[in-house]
C-alpha cells in the first residue's frame, strides 16, 4: 500500500510538474465573398425597344441567354439571337455573362432572323434537285429536245458513265446527311433556300444538257481520258465519306465542344497532316475528275466556281481552328497542300 502510494503521488507530481498543453487558438471567421450582380436588360436590335429586364443575375451562359430571349420570341427559339453589339455575330451557347466584355450594367440585343429551316432540309432539297434534274436530260424527256432525239440514249458511253457518276454522287451526299451528317448550326433562315437551290438546279440542268445532247463529242483523248477521270472521281468520293465518317465520330452527338481532327488508320484521312478542311479537297477533286471525263465547258464553270466558295469556306474554318487551339498544327493549310 505504502509503494501504491508513493507511486501515485510522483505521478500527481510529474503531472503537476509538465506545462498545460496550449490550446488551438480559435480560427478566424471567414470573409463573406463578395456576390457580383449583373443588370440586364434586351432591346430590340432596329427600334431600341426595351423587351426584357433582369436584375440580380449571377451567371448568364449562352443557353440561359436563349431562354431569355423564348420570352420574346416563344415560336421558334432557332429564329432569335441575342448580340452584344448590334451590328456583331451572335452570342454562342457556351457563352458566359462574367467573361463577357461588359460591365455589372449588360446591354444586349435581340435579333429575329425570320422564318428558319433546317439544315438537314436543305441539303436534301439541294442535293435531291441536281440528281431529278440530271435524270430528266439525261433519258430526253420531250420538249428538252428535238422530238426525234426523244426518249433515246446516246452512243457515247462516257455519256452513260457521266450520269452514274452524277447520280453517284448526290446519291451518297443524300444518305450522308441523312446518316453521317451531325450539324452544329440547327437551322438557317428560309429564305436562303431560293438561292442556294436556284444555283445548284440550275448548274444542274446546264451541265445536264451539253452531255446529253446529241450532238455531244466524247473527250479529245478518248478512253483514256475516261478512266483516268473516273479513277479520279472515284478516289476522291471515297476520300470523302472517310473525311466525312472522321467529323463525325469526332462530334458526339448533342455535344457542341469542338475538337481538332487528326488522321485516322483509314488512308484517305492522311491528309489532315497537311489540310484543315479535306473535305472540300476531295469534294473538289471529284469535280475535277467529272470536268475531265466530260470535256464540256459548263461543268468545269461550275468546278471552277466551286472551287472559289470552298476555298471561301476552308480559310474561314482554318482561322477558327487557329484562333480557338493554340497547339493546332502549323503546317497545315485551308484547303490545298502548302499552297492555298
Amino acid at each position: 500500500m505504502d509503494a501504491l502510494a508513493l507511486e501515485a503521488k510522483g505521478a500527481k507530481s510529474e503531472s503537476a510538474a509538465a506545462p498545460a498543453a496550449p490550446k488551438p487558438r480559435p480560427k478566424p471567421p471567414q470573409k463573406a465573398k463578395r456576390i457580383v450582380y449583373f443588370e440586364v436588360e434586351i432591346l430590340d436590335v432596329k427600334t431600341r425597344e426595351k423587351l426584357l429586364l433582369l436584375d440580380k443575375v449571377l451567371k448568364l451562359v449562352g443557353v440561359h441567354i436563349l431562354f431569355l430571349s423564348h420570352y420574346i420570341c416563344e415560336e421558334n427559339i432557332n429564329r432569335c439571337v441575342i448580340l452584344l453589339i448590334s451590328e456583331g455575330k451572335p452570342l454562342r451557347d457556351e457563352e458566359i455573362l462574367q467573361e463577357l466584355p461588359v460591365g455589372t450594367t449588360a446591354t444586349f440585343y435581340f435579333r429575329d432572323l425570320g422564318a428558319q429551316i433546317a439544315w438537314g432540309t436543305v441539303f436534301l432539297i439541294e442535293c435531291i434537285g441536281p440528281l431529278v434534274i440530271y435524270l430528266l436530260f439525261y433519258f430526253r424527256l420531250p420538249l428538252i429536245y428535238a422530238p426525234k432525239y426523244e426518249f433515246t440514249a446516246s452512243k457515247h458511253l462516257v455519256v452513260h458513265i457521266a450520269c452514274v457518276c452524277h447520280s453517284f454522287h448526290y446519291m451518297k451526299r443524300i444518305l450522308e446527311t441523312l446518316f453521317v451528317h451531325r450539324f452544329s448550326h440547327g437551322t438557317m433562315p428560309f429564305r436562303n433556300i431560293f438561292k442556294i437551290c436556284s444555283y445548284y438546279w440550275c448548274s444542274a440542268a446546264w451541265m445536264a444538257y451539253y452531255i446529253n445532247h446529241p450532238l455531244y463529242t466524247p473527250p479529245y483523248y478518248g478512253e483514256k481520258q475516261v478512266k483516268a477521270a473516273l479513277g479520279i472521281f472515284l478516289f476522291c468520293q471515297l476520300g470523302s465519306f472517310s473525311i466525312h465518317m472522321a467529323l463525325r465520330n469526332l462530334k458526339l452527338p448533342g455535344c457542341k465542344t469542338k475538337k481538332i481532327p487528326y488522321p485516322t488508320k483509314n488512308p484517305f484521312t492522311w491528309i489532315f497532316a497537311l489540310v484543315s478542311c479535306p473535305n472540300y479537297t476531295y469534294e473538289m477533286g471529284s469535280w475535277l475528275g467529272f470536268t475531265l471525263m466530260t470535256q464540256c465547258v459548263p461543268v468545269l464553270f461550275f468546278t471552277v466556281v466551286g472551287f472559289v466558295q470552298m476555298t471561301v469556306w476552308a480559310k474561314g474554318k482554318h482561322r477558327s481552328y487557329l484562333k480557338e487551339f493554340k497547339q493546332y498544327p502549323t503546317l497545315r493549310s485551308p484547303i490545298l497542300p502548302f499552297i492555298l
